[in-house]
């Protein structure tokens, strides 16, 4: 009879090094959305961790490669929510429902947030394997719901799939949901419902499929 092997157990100084990674990248989330990438420092990185900026550079050899670890894990979040998502659900209510992640996540500041034009940032990025192979599995997985969901008629047909993909990345960056936050009137909850709403069924006065 086959038996399945038990899961190894990190070592204690691997899991010391483990939880100092994930408290780097906490504080780097936490700089990038707050400051963005020019503004955030190797040296206020490590500040905030509370380590030496030495034991940093163990982990990171750069601020870049730093961005390029928050994103990853970032990707790594949605593709959980992904995975996570109703089976019987719609393909349009799982989009809607990765996009309600995505500005909750912005709204509770822990959503980092790049320059899309700097070219260090992107070669960074597509240098880091892991970062591109979780890339690769989200954009398969939006893209496999929104051809279905055009194919329902959920979502238009007359509009390119990467309009609506790149539409729906780019409400990780919205400042429609930081204009909203500091005008007080709506609370987090519906600023999301918002923007969703917005995203999805646009502003004019025709119904779309709920």
């Amino acid at each position: 009879m086959m038996t399945s092997e038990a899961p190894k157990k990190h070592s204690f100084k691997q899991q010391q090094l483990l939880f100092r990674e994930t408290a780097i990248l906490d504080a780097v989330n936490q700089l990038l959305a707050q400051k963005g990438f020019d503004l955030m420092t190797m040296d206020e990185v490590a500040a905030t961790v509370g380590i030496a900026k030495a034991s940093l550079y163990k982990h990171f050899a750069s601020k870049e490669e730093l961005a390029a670890a928050s994103m990853t894990r970032l990707l790594q979040h949605a593709l959980e929510v992904t995975a996570s998502l109703p089976k019987e659900d719609s393909p349009l209510a799982k989009l809607k429902a990765l996009v309600q992640w995505t500005v909750n996540t912005h709204l509770q500041g822990a959503m980092p947030l790049l320059p899309s034009t700097r070219s260090t940032i992107q070669t960074a990025l597509q240098n880091y394997a892991p970062y591109m192979e979780c890339l690769g599995r989200l954009i398969e997985q939006l893209g496999t719901w929104i051809q279905s969901a055009q194919a329902s008629g959920e979502l238009s047909s007359d509009l390119p799939g990467e309009v609506m993909l790149y539409t729906i990345f780019a409400r990780s960056c919205d400042p429609v949901a930081d204009f909203l936050k500091q005008g007080g009137a709506f609370s987090d909850q519906e600023i999301t419902e918002l923007i969703v709403r917005t995203t999805f069924q646009g502003m004019t006065g025709q119904s779309r499929p709920a």
